[in-house]
């Protein structure tokens, strides 16, 4: 051997080159950062898209509501107005009938049913039915009100006579029918 030549210690063998397959430490550590931070990335901009959809969203449902609320609002301030609306002929012909000087009876009672009529016309329209009942009807104490039993060839339970119309509306009682009915026998 001669003294120009490196002689490697016995213990250390020369190290063979790393295979083409095997990865650098070092390298995985910074493709595995660099692969979290896309996927950060990504989720940051998921997140905003979903806050962004949340806050329409929210948005949307707010303006919902005030919608409706102020749609229930209107309803309520303008539920009469078509009643009222169908109520005015009657009112006019009130007045016209009070203005007449020099009327009939036969025309004051003409147009006492004129009026009448457009009055239960107007009363119709919107549903306002009268509870009329007749003698030998069944006692319906829903629109029925008693006001006494009377002895009677009916049978029990039944309408005698009708002191006062009731009146329904859109199928709810606004005021029963006053009537007396027949005491068992």
């Amino acid at each position: 051997m001669s003294s120009t030549e490196p002689t490697t210690p016995p213990s250390q063998e020369p190290t063979a080159p790393a295979p083409a397959d095997a990865v650098n430490p070092e390298q995985q550590v910074v493709d595995d950062l660099a692969q979290c931070q896309a996927t950060l990335a990504e989720l940051q901009a998921k997140n905003a898209d979903l806050a962004d959809q949340f806050l329409r969203a929210k948005a949307d449902a707010e303006n919902a509501r005030r919608r409706a609320e102020d749609e229930i609002a209107k309803s309520r301030k303008f539920a009469l107005e078509g009643f009222a609306e169908s109520l005015l002929p009657v009112l006019d012909s009130l007045e016209a009938g009070l203005a007449a000087q020099q009327a009939t009876l036969e025309q004051i009672q003409e147009g006492a049913q004129a009026t009448l009529r457009q009055l239960t016309s107007a009363l119709e329209r919107n549903k306002v039915v009268a509870v009329n009942p007749q003698a030998g009807d069944k006692f319906d104490p829903h629109s029925h009100q008693a006001i006494s039993m009377v002895p009677s060839e009916q049978d029990a339970n039944t309408v005698v006579s009708v002191l006062q119309k009731g009146y329904t509306m859109a199928e709810r009682v606004l005021r029963p029918a006053l009537v007396t009915v027949s005491a068992p026998k």
